[in-house]
């Protein structure tokens, strides 16, 4: 089980190269919010995840996968548009479109509005990031989603991202098991491969 983070920006080029490397292991792949990958590892329903790290594990082990930035994704015109890189804060004054209230951007982004004292202007939730792309630019406001996974979409043309310079937008994705080493052998092989493979190449804001 993998949340979306992990499955747009960075499992496609991992799990191909593994697949192709052992052609006789089926994968079953499940995309899930970081808090249910965390419930179906623990309950055994999945041998693997991989989520986001900051989120409470309890009892489970944990692995370092890859690191991902946060970034507002504005539309052009915006009053924000041209800017590399600034505070969430700045964000706060402007309507959001937000992802599902459990995943781990969503609680991100309102515990730091908490922080600051502030409220989220969130006007529209949806379930994935090409529909956030979507209605952003379509006028409905802003929204925050990791950088790569931007670039991957190729949400340019209307849109821009730009980087959150807020510590909590740098974020480590975690491999998690109830034990790594009484994983399947085949499992323990993916595990090896995920860690070590490289990380692909930034994509830089469009």
């Amino acid at each position: 089980h993998a949340s979306i983070s992990a499955i747009v920006q960075f499992l496609p080029e991992d799990l191909g190269t593994f697949a192709r490397a052992h052609p006789q292991v089926k994968i079953d792949l499940k995309e899930m919010l970081s808090t249910e990958v965390l419930r179906a590892v623990r309950e055994g329903a999945a041998d693997l995840g991989v989520c986001n790290g900051a989120v409470g594990t309890g009892e489970l082990q944990l692995l370092p996968y890859r690191e991902d930035h946060l970034a507002l994704i504005v539309p052009a015109g915006h009053p924000l548009a041209g800017q590399e890189r600034l505070a969430f804060e700045a964000a706060l004054d402007f309507d959001h479109v937000g992802l599902h209230s459990n995943s781990s951007i969503h609680r991100a982004m309102h515990q730091a509005a908490t922080r600051l004292q502030r409220a989220i202007r969130l006007r529209i939730q949806v379930t994935g990031l090409d529909a956030m792309c979507r209605m952003i630019a379509n006028g409905l406001g802003v929204g925050v989603m990791p950088l790569r996974a931007f670039g991957l979409m190729h949400a340019g043309g209307t849109l821009q991202a730009i980087e959150l310079s807020d510590a909590w937008a740098h974020r480590s994705l975690s491999l998690v098991a109830r034990d790594f080493d009484t994983l399947p052998v085949t499992a323990r092989m993916l595990v090896e491969h995920l860690r070590g493979r490289p990380p692909p190449p930034e994509h830089a804001p469009s």
